[in-house]
Order: C-alpha cells, then sequence, then structure tokens
C-alpha cells in the first residue's frame, strides 16, 4: 500500500472529506490506523494500552450512521488517542507511574474524552507521558525521527504516536511546554490553547494554575478541528472560562497584511543551535513574504521564567501528589521524587515570590503587545533539536544546560501568561531531525495564532515533508 492509498497517511481534514464523499468508511480508517500501530508499535513504545474491541465497536457504529446519512460532527470516525493522565471510562488512569499500577478503571470519561466522542471521534487507547506529566523525555517511548532520540514530553506518546500514524491525532497536557516540546522534536503540530480555554475535568494536575490541555496532529487544521472539538466551558472545572472559541476556519483568508509579529531577542535566541536560529530566520522571511509586518521586541522580564515556572510547578506538585509522597514514595521513580520533595519543602514565601515573577512576566508581555500592536510573537519552540536518551545537557556556545531547562526555557513563559501557541514544524537539523516554530497570540485569540501558523505552514512546504518520519521509514518499507 502506497502512501496515496494508505489511509492511516492522510491527515484528518482529507480523511473527513472522504468520509463525506462515502469513498472512505470509519472502519477502514482504523483499520489501516491498527495495521500501523502494529507495525511500528514495538519499535517506537507509544502506547500504554491500544482499546482495539471498543474502537472496532464504535467504527461499526459510525459506519452505520455515515451509511444513514448521519454525522455525530467533524471527527466523526477520526481515530484518536489519549495521554494517559485523561480519564477513559472503563480503564485506569496511571499517568505513567509504577504508584498508580493498581489504580481501577474510571468510572467516566474525562470532559475532553467525553467531547471528542461527541463528535465522532474514535479513541484508540491511552498513549505514554513521562511520570506524572513530569519530564520531558517519556520513557520508554522513541522518537520516530531516530528511535535513540527522545520525543519529548511529558506528553511524549501521543506526539509520536501522531507522527508515526498511529493516530491521527491525540491529546495532550502542557505546564511547562508538555504539548509543544513533543510537537517539535517529533514533528507534528501542537496547540496550546488560552488558559482555561479546554476542561481539564478528569485530568491528572500537576500545576492548577498552569496547566492546560490541548491537541496535538499532523497539520495546523488538524489541530484546530481538535480544540474546536476539546473547548468549552465545564462546570466540572471552576477554571474553564466562559467565552466562546473564536472561529478557527473563516470563510476567508488571504495573506498576512496587517498582522504584526514581534520576535523577542531575549531567552530565546541566548543559546539555540544554529539550525534552530535558521529555521527562525527562515519563518521570518516567509512570514514578510506573506505581508507580515515583523517587529523586533525587547522583553527583558523574560529572564524570570525559570525561577518562576519551577517556584510554580514544584509547590503546586508537591501539594496535589501529597499522600501519594506521604505513603507510596518509593513507588515513585528518583527524579520526580526529588522534585516533588523539593517543592513540598519550598517555603511559601518562595512560591509567592514566584508567582509575583509570572505577574511581572505576564504585565511585561502583555505591554509588549500593547505597545508594539502585535498580533502575535514569533519563537523558536525548542533550542535544539531531540536529545538521546541518555542526554542530560546541551552545550550552547560553550556553555552547559540540562535538557529540562533547555527546553522549558523556551517554552514556559506562556504557560505563565496563559497566552495561546501554536507550535509548528519549520524543518530539519544537520542530523536529519525536526526543529519547530511557535506562534504566541493574545488571550482568547486562538483564531489569530491558528491563522498565522497555517499561513506559514503552507508556505513552507513542510507537512508535504513529514511522513513517514526517517525513523521508521524501513518498519514501513518491509
Amino acid at each position: 500500500m502506497t502512501r496515496s492509498t494508505d489511509p492511516a497517511s492522510l491527515d484528518i481534514v482529507t480523511a473527513a472529506t472522504e468520509m463525506r464523499a462515502g469513498s472512505l468508511r470509519p472502519s477502514a480508517l482504523l483499520d489501516s490506523i491498527l495495521e500501523r500501530i502494529d507495525e511500528v508499535e514495538p519499535e517506537l513504545r507509544a502506547f500504554v494500552l491500544v482499546d482495539r474491541e471498543g474502537a472496532h465497536r464504535a467504527a461499526v457504529d459510525l459506519d452505520r450512521e455515515l451509511a444513514r446519512g448521519k454525522l455525530r460532527g467533524p471527527l466523526h470516525g477520526i481515530p484518536v488517542a489519549v495521554k494517559d493522565i485523561f480519564d477513559v471510562a472503563g480503564f485506569p488512569t496511571r499517568c505513567g507511574c509504577r504508584a498508580y499500577d493498581d489504580a481501577p478503571p474510571t468510572s467516566e470519561d474525562s470532559t475532553v474524552v467525553a467531547r471528542l466522542r461527541a463528535v465522532g471521534a474514535i479513541i484508540l487507547g491511552k498513549t505514554t507521558t513521562h511520570e506524572l506529566a513530569c519530564g520531558v523525555y517519556t520513557p520508554p517511548t522513541r522518537n520516530p525521527w531516530d528511535l535513540e532520540r527522545i520525543p519529548g514530553g511529558s506528553s511524549g506518546g501521543s506526539g509520536a504516536a501522531v507522527a508515526a500514524g498511529m493516530a491521527m491525532g491525540a491529546t495532550g497536557s502542557d505546564t511547562g511546554g508538555s504539548i509543544r516540546i513533543p510537537a517539535a522534536l517529533c514533528g507534528v503540530v501542537g496547540i496550546k490553547p488560552t488558559y482555561g480555554r479546554v476542561s481539564r475535568a478528569g485530568v491528572a494536575a500537576l500545576s492548577w494554575s498552569l496547566d492546560h490541555a490541548g491537541p496535538l496532529a499532523r497539520t495546523v487544521d488538524d489541530a484546530a478541528l481538535l480544540l474546536q472539538a476539546m473547548a468549552g466551558v465545564d462546570p466540572r472545572d471552576p477554571t474553564s472560562i466562559d467565552r466562546p472559541l473564536p472561529d478557527l476556519f473563516p470563510s476567508s483568508e488571504g495573506s498576512l497584511q496587517g498582522r504584526r509579529i514581534g520576535v523577542p531577542g531575549e531567552l530565546f535566541f541566548d543559546g539555540i543551535t544554529d539550525a534552530v536560529r535558521g529555521a527562525v530566520d527562515d519563518a521570518r522571511r516567509s512570514l514578510s513574504e506573506l505581508a507580515a509586518t515583523i517587529v523586533e521586541v525587547s522583553i527583558p522580564e523574560l529572564a524570570w521564567t525559570l525561577p518562576a515556572e519551577f517556584g510554580i510547578v514544584l509547590a503546586e506538585g508537591a501539594s496535589y501528589h501529597e499522600q501519594l509522597l506521604r505513603t507510596r514514595p518509593k513507588l515513585i521513580g528518583e527524579n520526580v521524587l526529588g522534585l516533588l520533595d523539593a517543592g513540598a519543602l519550598l517555603p511559601a514565601t518562595y512560591y509567592l515570590r514566584a508567582q509575583r515573577l509570572r505577574a511581572v512576566i505576564q504585565t511585561a508581555v502583555r505591554r509588549a503587545f500593547e505597545q508594539a500592536r502585535l498580533d502575535a510573537l514569533l519563537a523558536p519552540t525548542l533550542p535544539a533539536a531531540a536529545a538521546r536518551h541518555d542526554q542530560l545537557t546541551y552545550l550552547f556556545d560553550g556553555r552547559e544546560e540540562g535538557v529540562t531547562d533547555a527546553y522549558v526555557r523556551t517554552t514556559a513563559p506562556f504557560n505563565l501568561t496563559g497566552q495561546p501557541v501554536v507550535a509548528v514544524p519549520a524543518g530539519l537539523s544537520p542530523e536529519g531531525l525536526p526543529i519547530g516554530v511557535q506562534f504566541a497570540g493574545r488571550p482568547y485569540a486562538e483564531d489569530t495564532v491558528v491563522t498565522i501558523a497555517r499561513a506559514y505552514e503552507r508556505a513552507s512546504g513542510w507537512r508535504e515533508k513529514s511522513f513517514p518520519p526517517r525513523g521508521i521509514a524501513g518498519v514501513l518499507a518491509a
């Protein structure tokens, strides 16, 4: 089967179009996806479980509805994977942690999963997460572009599954970059929406004030479709916002004429590889050719990102997992246990100082948008391509930096501000590994960043080159 005839190689928009035309059935698409899982999952290890029986039942029901001319919604028959911190009825939520190996099946879906089902998505199963959604490696999952590299985290299984064609989309969470990090390293699209845009009811927390839920997919349009299904106010989540999601698919889109896109110099460009710097420069040129105005901006307060982010995450994470720390600490991995123990020991004054730093960063970013009349910021998603599984540091201009710090440094600013962000592939490193850029917009303006990201994606031509990833090409050709 070639790429042009293999349904698993389709994007969501194309598959949905073929279903409406009657040339593709949900069960046929599911069979193709499950065949892909059989081919590459033994190499990638992106799933903790695949619900073949439940997925087949759902596909048969959706086949019948389609035959009667009924469509549940824009994701009718689309196979979607779920990060294993989201509740899926009938299955345990284990959060990548041995302490939850004996967790009972949950009785109801998380709000996100329920909303995906309501518009016709088929829930394939649950993907791996870095333990307790607190890390960037996500063992044992491997990167589809190079099996010796990490997929990123904490939503690493979701990123790898989507990149490899084992799911057409997936859910993720983003506390300090956990959607955008695997999106960048695996060469897919990730959206971190405005804080509160997507309900976190039925989603295991790490940091109440920083956690965001959102989608990963192969293209901007696919991710936008998923976000439309997931978004909305929810009485089960007191942080969810009662504000309609703007239209992510306006009827007419021309150039980016009139759009003003800022490029911040600090933090994002102090310590990055030449390949990433070149990708951002190329993106600037592409956006200029699309008639956008590029504006240099200075936001020196971003230097406080890491102390603010970690001060909040560690304290809130220790609070959320307090009982686990007290009763089953030996079942938590050494690295994550160390982080949570540190959070439990943080004085309240440090946590409050971190929240004050967050407010300083929020104010500075808002001021930059207002003074420069910006629609979005352009920045590298990450400073480098994927690390090796055993790699602990990067070397930037003779300065060593930990892998986690390097990744979070460029993603966490927008968790602190709560702005919507779209992370988009932007090319390959000299080693043939994906690198990406991200567009951050004004709060509640997901439509603007999706429009800009879509225009850039189409101009770059990346989505035509991104499948199959190099690391699994041999498996698929066998």
